[in-house]
């Protein structure tokens, strides 16, 4: 049968060891492992600290004994990664998004890897992740041939995957701590919002009656209702009433993967809206989705290749969805061939919600056209906006003001 032992090693560890006698080699063959004891309280009473010893002894052996142990000096970041965290966590969509999963591993494969793939889970220490950070600041770790450091916001990310995988590492009790904890963040970048002015709009959309109307609809739509670019891109006719002028958001396409998109809910609960739109908007909307857009599907004949019941509204003439991506390189393109100040597509939702709020929207009105999940997000984010109108509203009083009467 085999035999335990408990062994003090520091202060306020013990290791607790299996005999499970010999290997086939002729080695021994006693797992071990070390844990450490917090409360004070259980230190100063021998008796209590024994029992709990024994009890830890008796739950290492039965894991040892049903085989549900595993050697962490035996596992190698790589293989955990690999073996554990993505088949038994981060391929659970409960767990991670598949959209998030991608970005995590891509973080993965280009900068945590080949830093820490080889190293034992046991052996990565504080400094080991601090020097790991030092690192990310240089140019050496972009991979994009810019020469200047990642930025604060892309390191920060990066160091939130490997706190993801070391943390399950110690929730699964491969490592008794996640060396992650102690080390001090790049500080979260400042965001500067972005909006263009109201004449800079008027040119735009005068531009934009140039372009072909699947292009305008979409640019417009995206002003208009604020819309994220995944969100306009997952548009389908179903969605549009023209009877009520309004637009339904409830899906979202960030990206593909395997070279299918992916098509899921929005961003989270509050995002799943119903938006009012301008109706002469609507009335254009409702002449391409009646009339060009069913041309378009016709014309496509057995290059159509939406999915069945799927009818996207702006489509790339095979029925299936633009990629954001590809709404975004359009925008940039259309900015610059036109001379337009270059701001980032989602600086129109930026835009439409200054716009909303300079002409006297509540924030809560605001903030639910736009699907934040509170105000205190929009708020933060258009601080500038209702600074602005606070000082505004303080002149407004300026109409009472009298002057004291002169004593002469």
């Amino acid at each position: 049968m085999a035999k335990g032992s408990i062994e003090k090693r520091g202060k306020n560890s013990w290791r607790l060891r299996i005999d499970l006698g010999y290997n086939p080699d002729g080695t021994r063959n006693r797992p071990s492992k070390t844990i450490t004891v917090e409360d004070k309280a259980l230190l100063r009473t021998k008796k209590k600290l024994q029992d709990y010893l024994e009890d830890q002894l008796a739950i290492f052996k039965q894991e040892v004994l049903s085989g549900q142990y595993i050697k962490p000096e035996k596992t190698t970041f790589r293989d955990f990664v690999d073996k554990h965290w993505r088949p038994k966590y981060a391929s659970i969509p409960d767990n991670l998004a598949p959209s998030t999963l991608v970005v995590y591993d891509q973080h993965l494969a280009t900068h945590i890897i080949p830093h820490f793939g080889h190293m034992r889970l046991d052996e990565i220490q504080i400094m080991h992740v601090v020097d790991f950070l030092t690192y990310l600041r240089t140019p050496e770790a972009r991979k994009d041939g810019k020469i200047k450091p990642l930025g604060n916001g892309t390191q920060r990310d990066i160091l939130k995957v490997l706190r993801n995988v070391l943390g399950l590492a110690v929730e699964w009790k491969f490592i008794h701590e996640n060396p992650c904890d102690g080390v001090k963040w790049p500080k979260k970048p400042q965001t500067k919002v972005e909006v263009y002015e109201e004449y800079e709009i008027q040119a735009i959309i005068d531009a934009l009656y140039q372009q072909p109307t699947v292009w305008r609809l979409l640019i417009l739509g995206t002003f208009l209702g604020g819309f994220r670019r995944g969100e306009v891109a997952a548009l389908e006719i179903q969605d549009c009433d023209f009877g009520d002028s309004s637009i339904l958001i409830d899906e979202n396409i960030p990206m593909k993967i395997n070279r299918q998109h992916l098509i899921k809910d929005p961003k989270n609960h509050s995002s799943m809206r119903r938006v009012k739109m301008p109706a002469w908007y609507m009335e254009e909307l409702k002449e391409y989705a009646t009339k060009e857009w069913k041309r378009q599907r016709w014309a496509a004949g057995s290059r159509w290749r939406a999915p069945e019941n799927r009818q996207f509204l702006f489509h790339k003439g095979d029925g299936l969805p633009y990629h954001p991506n590809y709404i975004t390189r359009w925008w940039r393109e259309f900015l610059k061939k036109n001379g337009f100040r270059h701001i980032k597509l989602h600086a129109l939702r930026h835009t439409s919600a200054t716009f909303l709020l300079e002409q006297g929207l509540t924030a809560r009105a605001v903030a639910e056209r736009l699907g934040h999940a509170n105000e205190k997000t929009l708020l933060s984010t258009y601080s500038h906006v209702t600074k602005s109108m606070e000082e505004r509203a303080a002149t407004e009083f300026d109409r009472f003001a009298r002057h004291p009467k002169s004593n002469i």
